[in-house]
């Protein structure tokens, strides 16, 4: 399997079909160019082989993307908690240390973010 296509198949077994089509349903043949070169560069290091597991990749994902102010990513990743592995225990945990490292407002947004997927996924559960 060719280093794109391992990468296209991490992106969709982490953040599912539905997510990944719409993103790359572009008409423009630049816009899917763009989508592919992010897979490749993304997700393609989510897809080599190393020390870290798609847990701590995701965890680090969300430290990153919360310490940059990047809410949207941020919420795409943390969507993909059931697929990474990622507890909610762990999550509240790392907001604590967003807080600490990148400051309360980063803290502060990340917490919001956290509370309103929790929000949307008890009412898509019917609760």
């Amino acid at each position: 399997m060719a280093d794109l296509e391992k990468a296209r198949a991490m992106r969709r077994a982490m953040l599912g079909d539905a997510y990944v089509d719409a993103q790359v349903t572009d008409p423009e043949p630049t816009g899917r160019e763009f989508q592919d070169y992010l897979t490749g560069m993304a997700w393609g290091v989510w897809a080599r082989e190393g020390a870290l597991s798609p847990r701590d990749r995701s965890l680090a994902v969300l430290a990153m993307t919360a310490a940059m102010g990047r809410m949207e990513e941020f919420r795409i990743h943390l969507d993909a908690q059931p697929q990474t592995g990622v507890t909610d225990a762990e999550v509240d945990e790392l907001v604590f240390q967003i807080a600490a490292y990148c400051g309360a407002p980063a803290g502060l947004s990340a917490r919001r973010v956290v509370k309103a997927a929790r929000a949307d996924r008890a009412a898509a559960a019917g609760g």
